[in-house]
């Protein structure tokens, strides 16, 4: 049987696999899949990663997501409260920044072990890198420090403080964000992670101009890599489009594989990255919720489409709403598969 990770290898080494290899980016579901709410689900890493492990079998998707909610990162960085919904993910309830002084009151934590929160994390990601067992790449995310502050202190204040606030004290929350950032990677891997995701919503071109990009969050990304290095590294967009920064981006990191936003251009993101960088095109799964089966069929094959042509290409979701239908995620994977197939290997 051919795995996700021998076609991982493939694309790595510039083979070609028997079908595009599919992530599909399934978080809260794994609570419903074990009948316990999202607190107790979150509570504990053995039950993520058992959510984690039937989904892949259910659906038949070639990865692991090693992740509980993005807020968790806010929490190890002192958010003490998290707000639980019973359809959606966990979120901030509490800023940890809210006047300059706070900001130099951060603390990182010494050993991200020590935490609890990350302890938990730490457990499902080496589970599921033994039940894995080199079959399925277990993936870890990480925010990258540009973006880290939106989740400290709203993205308004962030925005504000970056564009036109006091550069010392920006760059003193970049500079704690970039060391968390670092460890969290070093951290990820030492549990079992095979590739990490590399999440930087706020440098997109949906939030600022590639300029300002360029100018300011480029070097955090440069810096984030500094110490743990792009290997494994996939470059997320987060929400945003960012073929108008994967130049300056490849240019700069060294980061082999980029994941596209659904309004990013396929074609346009491979004449910009040449041959060699590996990019995941992505379907706009807020639009899974209510399309039929055969409008996600038509979606799929396009994408597939035009990944197939551009080479070395893997097809992606952003994180799935809870509230899309579980034949809608069934038929997402199988219309990957089947419009995912390269030539002698049709299912």
């Amino acid at each position: 049987m051919t795995t996700g990770m021998d076609r991982f290898a493939a694309l790595m080494s510039g083979q070609t696999p028997d079908r595009v290899p599919i992530i599909c980016n399934l978080l809260d579901q794994g609570a419903r899949e074990l009948g316990v709410s999202l607190r107790e689900y979150y509570s504990r890493g053995e039950l993520v990663a058992e959510g984690q492990l039937r989904m892949r079998e259910k659906y038949g998707y070639d990865t692991l997501l090693g992740m509980f909610y993005s807020a968790l990162e806010a929490e190890i960085m002192g958010c003490r409260t998290i707000v639980y919904a019973d359809d959606g993910p966990p979120n901030v309830g509490h800023l940890v920044i809210h006047t300059p002084e706070d900001i130099n009151k951060l603390h990182l934590p010494d050993d991200l072990h020590a935490h609890p929160r990350f302890r938990e994390l730490a457990t499902c990601i080496g589970i599921l890198k033994r039940e894995s067992a080199g079959r399925w790449p277990v993936l870890g995310v990480v925010t990258a420090s540009f973006s880290l502050p939106a989740m400290l202190m709203g993205i308004g204040q962030w925005l504000d403080l970056f564009l036109s606030g006091d550069p010392e004290l920006r760059n003193r929350l970049l500079e704690l964000c970039s060391q968390f950032c670092s460890r969290q990677i070093v951290a990820l891997r030492e549990a079992g992670a095979d590739l990490i995701v590399y999440v930087n919503p706020v440098a997109s071109a949906t939030f600022i101009t590639p300029q300002k990009s360029r100018e300011v969050a480029l070097p955090w990304v440069i810096k984030d890599l500094e110490v743990p290095g792009a290997s494994g590294v996939v470059f997320f967009n987060g929400g945003g489009r960012i073929n108008p920064i994967l130049a300056d981006v490849q240019s700069h990191t060294g980061i082999g594989a980029y994941y596209l936003n659904p309004f990013d251009d396929i074609g346009e993101a491979r004449a910009i990255l040449g041959p060699q960088a590996l990019i995941a095109g992505a379907i706009n799964d807020i639009r899974l919720i209510d399309w039929s089966t055969d409008e996600i069929d038509r979606e799929v094959e396009r994408i597939m489409h035009a990944g197939k042509q551009a080479g070395g290409f893997l097809f992606g979701t952003l994180l799935m709403p809870f509230r899309i239908p579980d034949e809608n995620i069934k038929a997402l994977v199988d219309a990957a598969i089947r419009h995912g197939a390269y030539a002698g290997n049709r299912p």
